[in-house]
């Protein structure tokens, strides 16, 4: 596929194969390059092709896999499918997340915020480690979302207190750091308690990272990864984003029953931990789809985070340098970012931290006609919608304008989601089965031109 553009602002000429036609006619063409790079970077992420590579070898014992996340059920096909020998266990996935096994069970649970479903599974998990020996294998498999599916409240926190505090939390916009800070010190299978629990055998754990930084403590509260946070810090947390918490939730978390395990325990001296897929592997294979429709691709990061609005608009002043000095990539290029934003909500919106970024990143644009970006998260499903992001172009703001809409307003009540939507610019992939968090793409052209 090749593409040709009309100089602007003294950029070259270096798409091939194309005929002149005049601004503003093919942002089909920009969507269907950026929706390739989105897919590829998801494809990075898929467990059928990134986690035969990191299985361990079979044990003089047996085999028990326990997992949590966006990704378990797929990952558990992916095991049963190259493992050689027996095997048996259970993994915690999100509604509508499940995949066919035969060996492992797969439990649905709620996402993001806890259910009774959840605390079945967890137990279930914990029931199955319990009572192994120096020669069995514990092979966890882990992705993002697991903090809310594996959920356990310490003795004498009820569901409904860690329910309360996650949706203060999400309602906030903590930091996923902060966020599961807290769930850990909360929990009697996070924070490396698992790997407690399953100690003497063996623990290898399989990490889909969705986290900046991929911090494998921090990927589902790392229920097998020592912990070095502390309940002074979950308290500290609670108290940096005004949580309000039950006075039973506060002893606790001055007792020493709340510390984790810490590095350097005895429960992790035979454990392995392998990060299988992260953000910058998805950013990677977006880098190269690029290359191929000879686009320069220039990955600003694979950890952003902060305001998803207040990163729009650093992005935005990016793509506006370009624009006006092609730097500091020249045109025509892809500008790739990872990592997770945040969204603080103060409207009655749906919000959606990707469709929020593209609503504000419009705002900042102001209908630049060489510019087009995609956000995404990489698991298909953007905060409570149904949708894994959307896409702009240079004509977003007058459409919207056309259909009665008003991008500020939208943007002030979180509700980005009914504005994409009226537009019909919504992505919907459906549940992935994987996820490396969220992905953003600004495609940076001059004036895209008919392919031949």
């Amino acid at each position: 596929m090749g593409i040709l553009l009309v100089t602007g602002h003294g950029h070259s000429s270096c798409f091939r194969n194309a005929t002149r036609v005049q601004p503003m006619r093919n942002h089909g063409r920009a969507a269907k390059l950026l929706r390739a790079a989105f897919d590829a970077a998801v494809a990075a992420a898929d467990p059928r092709r990134c986690l035969p590579p990191f299985l361990p070898a079979p044990p003089s014992g047996k085999t028990v896999v326990v997992g949590a996340g966006k990704a378990a059920a797929s990952m558990a096909g992916a095991v049963e499918e190259h493992w050689p020998g027996e095997l048996s266990g259970v993994v915690v996935t999100p509604y509508r997340h499940g995949a066919p096994t035969s060996r492992i069970k797969v439990v649905d649970a709620s996402h993001p915020v806890p259910d009774s479903a959840g605390v079945a599974a967890a137990q279930q998990i914990m029931k199955r480690v319990l009572n192994l020996s120096p020669n069995d294998l514990v092979l966890c498999l882990i992705s993002g979302g697991g903090s809310a599916l594996l959920t356990l409240p310490a003795p004498g926190i009820q569901l409904e207190e860690k329910q309360t505090i996650a949706r203060a939390l999400l309602r906030c916009g903590a930091s996923i750091r902060d966020f599961n800070c807290v769930r850990k010190h909360l929990s009697t299978i996070k924070g490396g308690r698992l790997a407690e629990a399953a100690a003497p055998a063996k623990v290898v754990t399989l990490l889909i990272s969705d986290v900046p930084g991929d911090d494998p403590s921090i990927v589902a509260s790392g229920p097998t990864i020592p912990d070095p946070t502390t309940t002074a810090n979950a308290l500290a947390v609670l108290e940096k984003y005004g949580v309000v918490i039950s006075p039973g939730v506060r002893a606790f978390l001055h007792t020493p029953n709340a510390e984790s395990p810490k590095p350097g325990a005895a429960c992790f001296e035979k454990n392995e931990i392998h990060l299988i897929a992260t953000a910058q592997d998805g950013l990677d294979a977006a880098a190269g789809v690029a290359r191929k429709h000879d686009v320069t691709p220039f990955i600003l990061s694979n950890a952003l985070e902060g305001e998803a609005r207040d990163v729009a608009l650093i992005h935005a002043a990016i793509a506006k340098q370009i624009s006006r000095h092609d730097q500091p990539v020249a045109s025509p290029c892809l500008l790739l970012s990872g990592g997770e934003t945040s969204v603080t909500v103060r409207g009655s919106g749906r919000g959606g931290r990707n469709t929020e970024f593209l609503l504000a990143l419009a705002i900042a644009l102001d209908g630049d006609p060489e510019i087009h970006a995609i956000a995404c998260d990489t698991d298909g499903i953007d905060g409570v919608g149904n949708n894994a992001g959307a896409i702009i172009g240079p004509d977003t703001l007058l459409r919207a304008r056309a259909l009665g809409r008003n991008a500020k307003a939208d943007l002030a009540e979180n509700n980005a989601f009914a504005f994409f939507e009226a537009l019909g610019d919504l992505v919907f992939t459906g549940p992935t089965l994987t996820n490396v968090n969220d992905f953003r793409a600004i495609l940076h052209v001059p004036i895209v031109i008919d392919l031949l």
